[in-house]
């Protein structure tokens, strides 16, 4: 009888924690008390729950050996910068590297964060010749093996669908760019905003897998608007091999745990402070720096601009924050198809 009522206790308690405002003003606040190295703030609409942000947080954790082999740099090949920011490194390629997407109501981070690092890695390699975005939609509806589209997926996999597969084009929602642009609209998160609120769009399933361009304006036939990488690896978790990686090839995901606290980070260099973790979630760094003495890498992020530092944080870097150094992703791009 103990154990039922035990049951029945924990199964109220985790339905009454869904139920929960996404932020709670406590940790905002011993957030900014305790002067550490960042500000939080309100991002989401008090309406926003527990479950729904969840949604965002798709990246999903493997067990076991992962599936793509290692990137190893020897710590003499290059002299490495205090800073750097790859829009400044590679200007053509700035309005690119500098997008900030927005995955709306869909745990999709896995794919869009991947499709833009590719993204990247084409412009930065062609120096410039190829501009267009590459498609998150296509990753996250049709690679069987990389998980469930907006219920998450694996990024280690992500990359090896690149490699063996590749994808086709597409920019934003309405963009009408590219073969198969993302598929679900823009949505408000935030407290203020003028997009469709997202627990308003009713936690959209993942859209169907197509093996034609959506864009029916796109003139490339979609076989032959595949883009695929050479090699795909995950690189060793040391700071100097991953900055090494970023100054050679351009930006990497990221994958690492979310906390209560990161959902109302504003500004300054993030660190894990105080609340439950929330979920799994991939990004794009792209560079890093030093501010107030706390040694930092440069994120952006794929919940709008309206989010933290006009979508993008820092974290801090070289203690492995919330496992940010141990599970990055990148490949070098194969441009035979350009």
């Amino acid at each position: 009888m103990r154990s039922i009522l035990l049951l029945l206790f924990c199964i109220f308690a985790r339905a009454l924690a869904e139920e929960l405002s996404a932020e709670s003003q406590e940790v905002i606040d011993a957030v900014n008390s305790a002067h550490t190295t960042w500000q939080a703030g309100r991002n989401f609409h008090g309406s926003y729950k527990k479950n729904q942000v969840r949604r965002l947080l798709g990246l999903k954790k493997r067990e076991g050996e992962r599936v793509l082999p290692i990137q190893r740099y020897e710590r003499s090949l290059k002299d490495i910068p205090d800073e750097f920011d790859a829009r400044n490194e590679w200007s053509d390629c700035a309005s690119s590297i500098g997008h900030i997407w927005d995955q709306s109501d869909c745990g999709s981070c896995w794919a869009v964060s991947a499709a833009s690092v590719l993204t990247d890695r084409m412009c930065i390699a062609s120096k410039a010749k190829f501009t267009a975005q590459l498609s998150a939609r296509e990753l996250m509806t049709c690679c069987s093996h990389c998980g469930d589209g907006c219920n998450g997926g694996y990024d280690d996999q992500a990359w090896k669908y690149f490699h063996h597969h590749g994808i086709v084009t597409g920019g934003d929602y309405g963009s009408h760019e590219g073969c198969q642009p993302y598929p679900l609209k823009p949505c408000e998160h935030h407290v203020n905003g003028s997009r469709i609120s997202c627990p308003d769009m009713g936690n959209p399933h993942t859209p169907d897998c197509f093996p034609y361009c959506t864009n029916r304006k796109y003139k490339k036939p979609f076989r032959k608007d595949h883009h695929k990488t050479k090699e795909s690896y995950q690189v060793e978790s040391i700071v100097e091999s991953i900055q090494q990686e970023i100054l050679n090839n351009g930006p990497v995901q990221a994958g690492f745990t979310v906390y209560e606290d990161f959902l109302s980070y504003k500004t300054g260099v993030y660190q894990h402070v105080t609340g439950d973790m929330e979920g799994g979630h991939a990004v794009k760094i792209i560079g890093w720096g030093v501010e107030n003495g706390t040694a930092y890498w440069l994120v952006s992020n794929s919940w709008n601009t309206d989010w933290g530092d006009h979508g993008f944080f820092k974290i801090r870097r070289g203690v492995d924050e919330c496992g940010f150094e141990s599970e990055i992703s990148a490949g070098i791009p194969d441009l035979s198809n350009i």
